[in-house]
């Protein structure tokens, strides 16, 4: 029985987890099309766009956030949809751990890569 409630606590959880990354996500993706049409019809260049942003510091915690909402929804989803479609056990958990970790590491080397100019 306490085995049963904690396993549904945790879903409940999760499922606030991934609802709520949900909702930085969409905010996030907004804000980055808005800034992607900016950018195009703009006419600028890669080149002018990485001297607008390298070193921005506004610019790199947005992407942060945004990588750090990845790295919370993507990996809730995948490991449901595995567990649904596979079954519930080590598969499922290391795969959605694994993409989690891929998100963190590429998402914030590409985050700290744009902030400093590649200087690193």
């Amino acid at each position: 029985m306490g085995q049963t409630v904690s396993q549904g606590v945790m879903q409940a959880k999760l499922w606030y987890a991934q609802r709520i990354s949900a909702m930085v996500l969409g905010i996030c993706v907004s804000i980055h099309l808005v800034i992607i049409f900016y950018a195009i019809r703009g006419g600028l260049t890669a080149e002018e766009i990485l001297g607008r942003t390298q070193g921005n510091i506004a610019f790199a915690l947005f992407y942060e956030i945004f990588v750090l909402a990845c790295f919370v929804h993507a990996p809730i989803g995948l490991a449901n949809i595995l567990e649904e479609n596979l079954s519930k056990g080590f598969i499922s958990k290391s795969l959605s751990l694994i993409l989690a970790a891929l998100i963190l590491v590429l998402g914030s080397t590409a985050v700290i890569g744009v902030y400093a100019g590649g200087s690193l």
